[in-house]
């Protein structure tokens, strides 16, 4: 069962978006929250898998409550799913740094956010892969002091990744490109559980809460380059 808190401060939206995931087998609606703020604390108290997340809204934005949430160890297994209208890509980016796990959009159809709840609840591949990197792109690797990552000077996000084994960078590399578990151990020629091992082991030593910081974390220390320049 996927238990889903959801968020949003407009009635009709967080109405919606019950009465499409309410249906669905296997998935059950645990509460719904008005603000940033409310969001936490029922985060806190109901421990959903899944919080399907608004970004604009009073007292405590939805970046501001994925940061807390995400930052919440006794919450390490809840995912934050992000529900916008991309009219704001910089908010995106800032909630993948704040550590949501994907996002979906509000005009999306019923079936795709029961596919985006389900995937970001099994830890599976950013919902949107290529998205998501256009968005890394054009406002993470444009910020000028993550220009670092292509010059001499010290950059933090390579060196965490010092500590990586060549297998492992090897994993970082696939899952920063959007390969599933299961793609990532097909193209490296090992299993699937191995795959699945190796990206938790990698997420741990980056302290990373799932994929999606993984791919951030892959631009910024420089390891996967922009298209069209070299690393």
């Amino acid at each position: 069962m996927t238990t889903v808190l959801v968020v949003d401060d407009q009635p009709l939206i967080r109405q919606a978006v019950t009465d499409i995931l309410v249906d669905q087998a296997g998935i059950r609606v645990v509460g719904e929250a008005v603000n940033g703020t409310e969001a936490v604390a029922l985060a806190a108290s109901l421990r959903p898998d899944v919080v399907l997340m608004d970004i604009r809204m009073p007292e405590l934005d939805g970046i501001g409550a994925t940061a807390a949430i995400c930052a919440d160890p006794t919450l390490a297994e809840t995912r934050v799913l992000i529900l916008t209208t991309f009219e704001e890509d910089e908010y995106l980016v800032a909630a993948l740094r704040a550590g949501a796990s994907g996002f979906i959009g509000k005009g999306a159809e019923p079936e795709e956010i029961v596919r985006a709840v389900r995937a970001v609840h099994a830890g599976d591949a950013l919902l949107s892969p290529a998205a998501t990197r256009s968005l890394i792109e054009k406002y993470v690797l444009a910020a000028p002091d993550l220009a670092l990552a292509r010059t001499h000077r010290p950059n933090p996000a390579a060196e965490k990744l010092e500590q990586l084994t060549d297998r492992e960078r090897e994993v970082l590399l696939l899952v920063a490109r959007g390969r599933s578990n299961q793609e990532i151990a097909r193209e490296l020629v090992i299993s699937p559980h191995t795959a699945k091992t190796h990206v938790n082991r990698i997420m741990a030593k980056l302290y990373a809460h799932d994929r999606a910081q993984l791919v951030v974390l892959a631009y910024e220390s420089g390891l996967l380059p922009v298209p069209g320049q070299s690393a």
